[in-house]
């Protein structure tokens, strides 16, 4: 056993069960709560870099960017008020992961996903007849809320409805989910920045009531998890879905644990004093630093500024929208290699090879950047140049595409014993949400700061979090979720925290 390695087989059991046609779909329609947050994320970085919406409602960067004798391309689109819009979605998100907590435990993962849905569809129709910013900002709220229900419900949903040897697969089509539905915000930012007469941004803002539909009307329709319906005292009901998703009745010993999960749960009444607990360290602090590094990866700036940033670095209006449509592509393809693969190689290995080439990556842009731009933000780039620098983009979303990016959702989700699962899952999301709004809130102000540096900002990040990978995290592949706790009492450093014997 080397740095936090662990052989699956050697400390679990293996529940019999395989993919059914029943949980493939449920699975499938659960995974769409992502489609919410991969539009936003497109659209919201396209419609910023349109000439038609700065005009309406930021016509001092819209000025600046068309007359400032300065041409520092790295300030360019420098504003706090520009910053704000896209930003305090994630804050609002934040602040209802916690609700969700609450709602998650007490009234099953369908009915978070579904209040999800409601609310973020309410903000899609805000935003889309904005008539000034307050309203802008309400809508980015309202649909922030969506977001944080969905994603404190729909990972904790796909990793207990998975079989265990099937369940990085599954969970990470929610990750698949996010990178279709920023690739389609993609192409409408493409498509509707070329309507005549300035209203294409209403439209894509106003779509974003589509993928709010699916999720809402799917979720009608989803069953609640057997662990779920254990949790809250529907034995036999619990008994049946097992059976189903299964597709065997050979379940009493994955149902035998459930129901002892879920006793030890009833004896939990405040999960989150509970989560502070000594023998919690290991899932609090995967809970606290994953969606932290997520986040620190700087995969967002890419995503919701891609057209901003494309633009900034001397592409035109439609070039910029076509490399970002380019780069979500390329998110949506890589996505799938980590789906034939977690399973397979684990969950380590990706961590760590993304990890490495986001690295390269980043030092390869900033110093892209730095030849072109300098560090006074004046230089233009040869369309040869540029191709190569939006190969190199590409190069790091791929990589995060098949590692942080689903694995950063996936891990979380699964490791959490089921008294504090609801409780850890929104530490998870809140904490994901707070460093996206943090780096949303400050990117333009950095990138006119720190110039083509920015990006070995990012790059110093991606080597912290590939050694505290390989120094902490275990492999967690093929386990099953209610025996996650044994991976922690074989790996070298957790062991000293979890013991059964000790409760604080």
């Amino acid at each position: 056993m080397a740095g936090g390695v662990v052989i699956a087989s050697s400390i679990s059991k293996v529940y019999p069960g395989k993919m059914t046609l029943y949980v493939f779909v449920t699975c499938l329609v659960a995974s769409s709560g992502g489609l919410i947050f991969g539009y936003d994320i497109g659209i919201s970085g396209g419609i910023t870099s349109m000439d038609t919406f700065l005009q309406k409602f930021f016509p001092k960067v819209y000025y600046k960017e068309k007359h400032t004798l300065s041409n520092n391309q790295y300030c360019e689109f420098n504003s706090q008020l520009l910053t704000t819009f896209t930003s305090s979605l994630y804050l609002a998100a934040l602040v209802a992961s916690f609700l969700a907590s609450a709602v998650t435990r007490t009234f099953g993962r369908r009915i978070s996903m579904l209040g999800g849905g409601i609310i973020f569809l309410g903000g899609a129709a805000i935003n889309g007849g904005a008539k000034d910013v307050a309203m802008l900002i309400i809508g980015r709220i309202l649909l922030g809320i969506g977001i944080g229900f969905a994603n404190q419900s729909v990972p904790l949903y796909l990793s207990e409805m998975a079989p265990a040897k099937l369940r990085g697969m599954l969970n990470i089509a929610f990750q698949l989910m996010i990178t279709i539905g920023n690739f389609i915000a993609n192409l409408v930012n493409y498509s509707t920045n070329k309507i005549e007469g300035g209203w294409g941004w209403r439209l894509g803002l106003g779509l974003a009531a589509v993928p709010a539909i699916i999720i809402t009307v799917g979720s009608l329709f989803l069953p609640d998890t057997p662990n779920s319906l254990i949790e809250r005292g529907h034995n036999e009901q619990a008994m049946s879905m097992l059976r189903k998703i299964r597709g065997t009745d050979d379940i009493k010993a994955e149902y035998d644990d459930l129901v002892v999960a879920s006793k030890d749960s009833q004896l939990v009444k405040h999960p989150w004093s509970t989560l502070l607990q000594r023998k919690y360290r290991p899932q609090l602090c995967m809970s606290l630093l994953i969606p932290s590094f997520q986040q620190l990866t700087g995969i967002n700036v890419v995503m919701f500024y891609a057209p901003v940033l494309f633009k900034t670095l001397g592409f035109g209006n439609d070039a910029s929208l076509m490399s970002a449509v380019i780069s979500g592509l390329v998110n949506v393809i890589a996505t799938f290699v980590s789906i034939i693969t977690v399973d397979k190689v684990g969950r380590r290995v990706l961590f760590l090879q993304g990890g490495v080439q986001m690295v390269i990556s980043q030092i390869l842009v900033g110093t892209l950047i730095g030849i072109k731009f300098g560090t006074t933000g004046q230089g233009e780039i040869p369309k040869t140049y540029a191709i190569f620098v939006v190969v190199c983009i590409c190069v790091f979303v791929s990589a995060f595409a098949w590692s942080w990016g689903p694995l950063g959702w996936l891990v979380p989700s699964e490791i959490f014993p089921l008294e504090i699962r609801s409780a850890a899952q929104s530490i998870n999301v809140s904490v994901n949400m707070f460093f996206t709004f943090v780096v949303a809130q400050i990117f333009l102000s950095l990138l006119c700061h720190l110039k083509f540096g920015l990006f070995y900002f990012f790059a110093a990040w991606e080597v912290a979090m590939t050694v505290f990978i390989a120094l902490f995290l275990p492999e967690t592949k093929n386990i099953p979720i209610e025996e996650m706790g044994l991976v922690w009492k074989k790996h070298w450093f957790w062991s000293r925290y979890v013991n059964d014997d000790t409760d604080v």
